[in-house]
């Protein structure tokens, strides 16, 4: 079988049990910005290198939007069922991360920060854009589909370790990081 069918030369691609849709369809659009997330998440597993103590998570994940991916393609009411798992540990699988990331850093995750210090943190800001991108897709979906809660609460998390995953990455290196103000529910505690 080839690569290329032609049956989207006109601009519908296929879904999950055979429907056809837009490609730019609310639908596409959310796992096409998945499918964008992955693929910077290779980029940077290939910065990191293969021994990189973060390769076996990050593998993780990228299998997970995979099968997120694969799960939003499919409409609820397509009779067919998906066979493939539901990452439905996701949301914890990224907590556990984060604090075990945050208890080895050297300070606190009290700022919002300009984007950057080295190639690996930057990256990680791209990801983590990236997603927050795929959150806004998914909630556009939401409205005219429903969605199994799994999936926004996942990637939600996501863009959380990616932010964490660029400090330890600066915090490791000790390069500054760029301090743009403090997080909001931490301004409202300052005293006045």
């Amino acid at each position: 079988m080839k690569i290329y069918t032609k049956k989207g030369d006109q601009g519908t691609t296929a879904l999950f049990g055979g429907s056809r849709v837009d490609k730019d369809d609310v639908r596409v659009e959310s796992y096409g910005t998945l499918d964008e997330v992955n693929s910077t998440i290779g980029l940077l597993r290939a910065k990191l290198g293969p021994e990189h103590e973060w390769q076996p998570r990050l593998h993780k994940i990228q299998k997970d939007m995979m099968n997120m991916m694969s799960h939003l393609a499919r409409p609820s009411d397509c009779k067919k069922e998906n066979p493939n798992p539901k990452p439905e540990d996701g949301a914890a699988f990224c907590e556990e991360w984060i604090d075990e990331l945050e208890a080895a850093m050297t300070s606190k995750s009290d700022y919002f920060l300009l984007p950057g210090g080295n190639e690996i943190s930057a990256l990680c800001h791209v990801v983590r854009t990236q997603l927050r991108r795929g959150e806004r897709r998914l909630v556009s979906l939401m409205k005219v589909d429903t969605i199994e809660d799994y999936i926004p609460a996942y990637v939600n998390r996501l863009s959380d370790l990616f932010f964490i995953l660029a400090r330890a990455e600066m915090d490791k290196t000790g390069v500054a990081e760029e301090k743009w103000q403090l997080f909001l529910y931490k301004r409202k505690k300052q005293p006045e």
